[in-house]
């Protein structure tokens, strides 16, 4: 499949009633949220192993040409384990990129494997104590996925901004691997960074839109994401020509809204749509 897919990161938000959903409470959030998107991103795994009965929930709550990207969970993406009460260093985590645990996720996300578009390895920053170098990175991924099932699509997401460089994404073309573009945080704008590299893109790509406050935004709206409270119109139209020039190339794109972005997923949305974006194709 080529072409763009429009969704948010997450989805049972009551404050969207009327941007998405016709009651705060008391409704089938995804089955309505999937009547106006084509795709979504769950993240709620991330922090745990998926739920075999949650996974059929959610297909059978969308449409068979709906698709989500899942943010695989993050025991494969740490380095390290988090630091308990007590601990001075923070010891290794056994199943750093293992392919064990990979091949059991993909197990219990089979209920909706059909309608899986992306699985995401996001990583944090990694210091020098957690991964020396890049090239030690890439040696590591590359051995992942040389070890693994490449029956879903896959796409990587690293969190040190001076690892988007040719080596990283000419590593990425030879795998057959996709990139996620992360506009937010510590991370270089994803415009510069698809000027200098989009060329070696192949097969699809994932643009995530964070915004650099998170805090800031959390106050300004209240945690209530009915509003636009911080505008980005001309970092907004950059990136849409910059998904235009994706799809030129016969990538097929999944753009993930996060509410952290201006102040309301859904009206970043709209507001993409009313720059002459196609919905979906």
């Amino acid at each position: 499949m080529t072409g763009l897919r429009v969704g948010t990161c997450s989805w049972k938000y009551p404050s969207w009633k009327g941007l998405v959903y016709s009651r705060a409470a008391g409704i089938d959030y995804l089955a309505e949220y999937a009547r106006k998107y084509g795709s979504v991103e769950v993240d709620q795994w991330f922090y745990a192993l998926p739920e075999p009965q949650v996974a059929a929930a959610y297909a059978a709550a969308t449409p068979d040409n709906f698709r989500f990207t899942i943010k695989l969970p993050n025991a494969l993406t740490l380095t390290h384990l988090r630091r308990t009460k007590g601990e001075t260093l923070a010891r290794p985590n056994p199943d750093f990129l293992s392919p064990r645990l990979f091949e059991e996720v993909l197990g219990l996300l089979e209920p909706m494997r059909a309608k899986i578009g992306m699985l995401m390895l996001q990583f944090e920053y990694l210091n020098k104590q957690k991964m020396p170098t890049q090239a030690e990175f890439l040696a590591r991924l590359g051995s992942f996925f040389v070890a693994v099932p490449r029956s879903l699509p896959c796409a990587v997401e690293p969190r040190n901004p001076q690892w988007l460089d040719q080596k990283y994404f000419e590593f990425l073309s030879a795998k057959e691997l996709s990139h996620v573009f992360l506009q937010g945080y510590s991370m270089p704008p994803i415009m510069e960074t698809y000027r200098k590299f989009g060329h070696l893109l192949r097969g699809a790509a994932v643009v995530r839109l964070h915004g650099p406050d998170r805090e800031g935004i959390e106050q300004a709206t209240g945690e209530s994401w009915h509003s636009i409270v911080a505008p980005k119109d001309d970092e907004l139209s950059q990136i849409v020509e910059m998904i235009r020039d994706m799809r030129d190339r016969s990538l097929t794109v999944y753009l993930n809204v996060n509410n952290h972005y201006e102040g309301s997923a859904p009206l970043t949305i709209e507001r993409i749509w009313g720059m002459g974006l196609a919905k979906e194709d």
